[in-house]
């Protein structure tokens, strides 16, 4: 049996912004795309980073981003790039930033540095952390693939091995990290699925399109 073909982030050190049509603007059959954060006025959303160049990038996004539109993209943890929507295309739209980036800084930094943070989106909502017998009501402060913040007035143990429960969201296994406060990080043993991730916070915001404008 053939294996499917991967789709991977594709970097590269052109000065110009992806245009339709250009390697990485198919369908993916198995998908490894980098995941970034995207900023559409006061919102934040997730999307797959299918291309960077020096002058731009292709991204898939979850919904509709009209040609015009100003938006932010973090590439790494902290650190936005201004862009401008130049075309968008089924669920894909091509971006030329503001100023030159530094893909081989880019790229140095995901494969020698640390690994970096998946994006986190601010959410809140009730969230059920259960300890063994013991279930405790908390609310969320954001949510990434890999974890969730939850804010909770009663003591959480950290270390222990826990199941989150949010409404929209199966059960999910999880380690209590750290605590901050009143405040508590949580590890995912598996990440969410982005899909999965991007689905559930439309649900809780609303569709992207009809809370921003560019």
């Amino acid at each position: 049996m053939d294996e499917q073909p991967v789709e991977t982030t594709l970097y590269s050190l052109d000065d110009k912004a992806p245009e339709p049509g250009e390697p990485g603007s198919g369908e993916p059959h198995l998908s490894l795309l980098r995941v970034g954060a995207l900023v559409i006025g006061d919102r934040r959303a997730l999307c797959l980073i299918k291309s960077i160049s020096a002058g731009g990038m292709l991204i898939r996004a979850y919904s509709r981003i009209d040609p015009g539109t100003r938006i932010t993209i973090e590439l790494r943890q902290g650190e936005p790039v201004s862009a401008t929507v130049r075309w968008a295309k089924d669920d894909c739209i091509g971006a030329s930033f503001d100023s030159a980036i530094d893909v081989l800084g880019l790229i140095s930094n995901s494969l020698d540095g640390p690994r970096p943070r998946m994006p986190r989106i601010e959410i809140q909502c009730t969230a059920w952390v259960r300890d063994g017998a013991s279930v405790h009501r908390t609310r969320t402060a954001d949510v990434s693939q890999g974890g969730i913040k939850v804010l909770s007035p009663k003591e959480l143990p950290v270390g222990q091995e826990v199941i989150v429960t949010v409404t929209g969201l199966a059960p999910t296994p999880a380690r209590i990290r750290w605590k901050d406060g009143h405040s508590y990080g949580l590890t995912f043993h598996r990440s969410l699925a982005l899909s999965t991730l991007v689905a559930w916070l439309q649900e809780q915001q609303g569709p992207l399109e009809s809370r921003a404008v560019g």
